[in-house]
């Protein structure tokens, strides 16, 4: 019988700077040197409520609270490898856009953007993303 490779060590991050989960996932699980962000929306971490003041502002929360998770895994957006953006309205692409190159100015992940029906609690954005250390 061959020989398995022992499985890398799996770590769940959780930082009280990000949204908690609203459901049975992490915001991040962390393998190895691989970091797996799960889709962040547009909660505001101290108070727990949707940011409903645009489509910018929703985006900058978003990318904070990506941000948070990252440093939380000792990561930053340079370390990000791959990001899914999810929008209710293909039409916010342009200004999603603008505020997302803010954070990803230097040698921006590989990307896709894809309009869905609906978000958890009504957002209008939602990203997620893979860094490697």
């Amino acid at each position: 019988m061959p020989r398995q490779a022992a499985p890398s060590t799996r770590s769940r991050i959780k930082t009280p700077l990000a949204p908690a989960a609203i459901g049975p996932y992490s915001q991040a699980v962390l393998i190895g040197n691989t970091l797996y962000c799960s889709g962040q929306i547009a909660i505001d971490p101290k108070t727990g409520h949707l940011i409903d003041e645009g489509i910018e502002a929703e985006t900058e929360r978003v990318l904070e609270n990506l941000g948070a998770v990252l440093k939380a895994a000792g990561m930053d957006y340079r370390h990000v490898v791959r990001c899914t953006v999810y929008l209710t309205d293909i039409n916010d692409y342009a200004q999603v856009n603008e505020i997302y190159a803010r954070y990803f100015s230097e040698a921006p992940p590989a990307r896709e953007a894809v309009q869905v029906a609906a978000l958890p609690r009504g957002a209008r954005v939602e990203i997620s993303c893979v860094a490697v250390r």
